[in-house]
């Protein structure tokens, strides 16, 4: 079993290490080192940044996108994220939709890897979405700080963690693009994968996890389909003002309230690869111009991150023991 490290701790290591012992749960407990106050500012940046006029909404196959995309290629540089054999690049073209129909897009989903120091061979998917919808017929620009910039700087901040202390499995860090247009960049991924699918153990992804302050949850959905991975993450406490909760995916949540196919995850579960979705609920500016980086409260997005880094942690140390 992987050691626990117990120097050190933060208050929510304290708390998810003490909660865990309480329970004699026989899944490992990770103890992590808080995150530096330098990653709280970096997380602040590819927000803002992602969701700058300049990206244009990131409209797949729109200059912005490209722009996002390669902001993003030069973040995972910046961290020593390799790509995998394939290429950093995965290009796409399929058919998606728009708000006057079904049309060809060509997109590009980017490829990180980081390898496992456990379990080399099997593979955790990390996926956030770049893309977002672009500019209206009005010239409104939707720059999308929530959906999704958001998930993806919290991708970039769990890959930043993980190229400081190694993960247990080999790790995908996927930036998807494709996702407003019908989950194409997923369904490519799932259908012309970087590693077979049977190695891959799990999906794990976030889309919108800034504005967690309309109920004070960071939702986990997933685990209706996926029981085993409840009680790994029941026992990670609140950070600060937000807290993980389960649900928005069982067959009396309906329309809007099921989450199941809302997401690139849906793409994973289609696939019968096991997956969860991290995310926050709806507020008054999704899919508005009015999703904007200024609308973003700094402390509780930095609280819905780090609950998604201990999340990452929990089920790392559990797969395939």
């Amino acid at each position: 079993m992987r050691p626990v490290r117990i120097p050190a701790l933060s208050p929510l290591a304290a708390a998810l290490f003490l909660s865990a012992c309480a329970n004699a749960a026989p899944t490992p407990v990770v103890v992590t080192p808080p995150a530096p106050p330098a990653m709280h500012a970096r997380l602040l940046d590819d927000v803002r940044i992602l969701s700058a006029e300049d990206m244009q909404g990131r409209d797949t196959g729109a200059p912005g996108g490209e722009m996002a995309r390669n902001y993003i290629v030069g973040r995972l540089e910046a961290l020593g994220v390799a790509p995998p054999p394939m290429g950093r690049m995965q290009p796409w073209e399929m058919q998606g939709r728009t708000r006057a129909g079904a049309k060809t897009w060509n997109g590009v989903n980017v490829i990180g890897l980081i390898p496992g120091a456990r379990v080399a061979n099997r593979y955790i998917v990390v996926t956030a979405h770049y893309d977002h919808v672009g500019v209206n017929a009005e010239g409104q620009v939707f720059n999308g700080a929530d959906d999704n910039a958001s998930g993806v700087a919290t991708m970039l901040a769990l890959a930043a963690d993980l190229k400081r202390e190694a993960p247990d499995h080999s790790v995908l860090i996927v930036a998807l693009d494709g996702e407003e247009r019908g989950l194409l960049g997923a369904r490519h991924f799932v259908e012309a994968p970087p590693v077979p699918l049977t190695s891959i153990a799990m999906n794990l992804n976030f889309d919108m996890t800034a504005r967690a302050e309309t109920d004070g949850k960071l939702w986990v959905t997933g685990t209706y389909q996926n029981s085993a991975f409840r009680p790994i993450l029941e026992a990670i406490p609140a950070n600060g003002a937000v807290a993980l909760a389960f649900g928005k995916d069982t067959p009396q949540d309906t329309g809007e309230d099921n989450w199941v196919e809302s997401s690139d995850h849906a793409a994973f579960h289609r696939a019968q690869i096991p997956f969860l979705y991290l995310g926050v609920n709806y507020h008054p500016d999704y899919h508005r111009p009015s999703d904007d980086f200024e609308r973003i409260t700094p402390s509780v997005f930095i609280s819905a991150t780090e609950l998604s880094i201990a999340s990452f942690r929990a089920l790392d140390a559990a797969l395939d023991r």
